[in-house]
């Protein structure tokens, strides 16, 4: 393999005791026994459209070094449910042979609502290798000047990691990777890098953050529309 999620495999150090260090905002808004979800937010100066086809090309705005291959430009995503955010692994030709290329799926799409909201299912770097998963949930949101974009990973199941070590490090890379779409298609005035979401604290000891679409949502299940509760999870807090 020519290159490695180096950040994220890097956690094994800091499980061993290593400190993981990150130049980047994090929010981990909610952990337990078993999981934990991470939150950010960013604002673009592009357009919903404009913001939508460069999240569906990740290879132009991943960072290289989160890669199986070292190169996001191997990176491709299917925008519809089903599709496959997945990376060729190229061989290494040899003297007097040749290699066969590999490949790695990252995530699989299971909601796309263009302009509005991409959901993926899939454990990222370390977590491929574990049996918990995660959902990765992006919405899209107009704004005066530009677009918002919320940034929510879901993770849960058994795993071998420290709950309170491997969240932290895997927040501290989603925030990495959502700092690139937005220095790809470049940041609101006054903003300068992702950071938590507007509103969310960090949880109070045994407590859970309030998910973004909680206050808006009506209280009684089934009574919004699919178009409301996309509306309410793209809400500013």
């Amino acid at each position: 393999m020519r290159g490695t999620f180096r950040n994220l495999i890097f956690v094994g150090a800091a499980i061993a005791g290593a400190a993981f260090a990150t130049p980047l905002s994090a929010e981990v808004v909610e952990t337990s026994a078993t999981g934990f979800v991470t939150r950010d937010t960013a604002r673009v100066a592009a357009t919903p459209l404009e913001t939508w086809l460069a999240l569906i090309k990740p290879g132009d705005w991943w960072n290289d070094n989160h890669s199986w291959s070292g190169d996001a430009s191997n990176m491709t995503l299917v925008p519809q449910a089903g599709g496959c955010f997945c990376e060729r692994i190229p061989g290494d030709d040899a003297d007097g042979g040749f290699a066969m290329d590999g490949s790695s799926t990252h995530m699989t799409v299971i909601q796309a609502f263009p302009l509005r909201v991409l959901r993926m299912r899939g454990g990222l770097g370390p977590l491929q290798g574990e049996p918990a998963t995660g959902i990765l949930t992006i919405t899209l949101k107009e704004i005066e000047g530009g677009t918002r974009v919320l940034w929510e990973y879901n993770v849960g199941g058994p795993m071998r990691f420290e709950i309170d070590q491997i969240s932290k490090a895997v927040d501290g890379v989603m925030s990495e990777q959502l700092r690139g779409l937005q220095s790809h298609l470049g940041a609101l005035d006054g903003e300068d890098e992702p950071g938590p979401a507007e509103g969310a604290g960090p949880p109070e000891s045994g407590e859970s953050a309030t998910p973004p679409d909680e206050a808006s949502e009506p209280s009684e299940e089934g009574d919004a529309s699919l178009e409301e509760q996309i509306d309410a999870l793209a809400n500013d807090e």
